[in-house]
């Protein structure tokens, strides 16, 4: 199966910038926030109908996964193949998705668009999961802090609904980096400190709880682990 992972982080934590290095011939990239990137010269990596699509309407997210896939057929019921030369795929950030569905459909009244809105999420997730082998899915997400009475603070994926709540989406991922800025510099912490972030045993050492904030890097060390 394919291997997926989180980057989730504050607005301005370096989650998009953290994909500068991967290589744009071999990288699809779905911006769901339709922001544009983050780096000079992205326009000349990433361009659309190439390599970049520009969408917040989960069908069509999930349309694309099924292309990436090697899955989607042609007029004749044969595959697709063309996306299988892209060896990752980011979707920035899961939250555009969220909000732009919400407010789509903010008029509706009752609770079936709450249901709609978890499943559509759920379904591109659990979707990813089972993508060829030699793919790696990244998610980006943006995150709450929630405080309780006595002040405890836990950082964690920012949903919309109390459905996706229960879901709890780190659980879909086996590594969860929290984009983070400290003394001006842009890091990932890689294990929980009040935080929803975790990283496989053993792929970084005990004294690696922060990393540089290079998601190529980081794909290098979870396939050499």
């Amino acid at each position: 199966m394919a291997k997926v992972l989180c980057v989730m982080g504050d607005s301005g934590a370096g989650k998009t910038t953290s994909m500068r290095n991967l290589d744009p011939e071999t990288t699809y990239y779905i911006d769901c926030d339709k922001k544009g990137l983050s780096w000079k010269g992205w326009k000349e990596q990433y361009i659309p109908s190439v390599n970049y699509t520009k969408t917040d309407f989960p069908q069509i997210v999930q349309s694309l996964l099924v292309w990436l896939n090697g899955k989607k057929l042609d007029e004749k019921k044969q595959p697709i193949t063309a996306g299988l030369k892209f060896k990752v795929v980011v979707i920035d950030t899961i939250n555009g998705i969220m909000v732009a569905d919400e407010m789509r459909r903010c008029k509706e009244k009752g609770y079936d668009k709450w249901q709609d809105l978890a499943q559509s999420i759920y379904d591109i997730v659990d979707y990813a999961l089972t993508m060829r082998d030699d793919l790696t899915v990244i998610f980006v997400a943006h995150t709450q802090t929630d405080h309780d009475d006595n002040g405890f603070m836990f950082t964690r994926i920012k949903t919309s609904g109390r459905k996706l709540d229960k879901i709890t989406l780190e659980s879909k991922f086996g590594t969860v980096l929290l984009a983070k800025t400290i003394d001006g510099r842009h890091v990932f912490e890689t294990q929980a400190n009040l935080s929803t972030a975790k990283t496989p045993f053993g792929a970084f050492g005990e004294d690696e709880k922060e990393i540089g904030n290079d998601i190529a890097e980081v794909i290098k060390r979870l396939e050499e682990f």
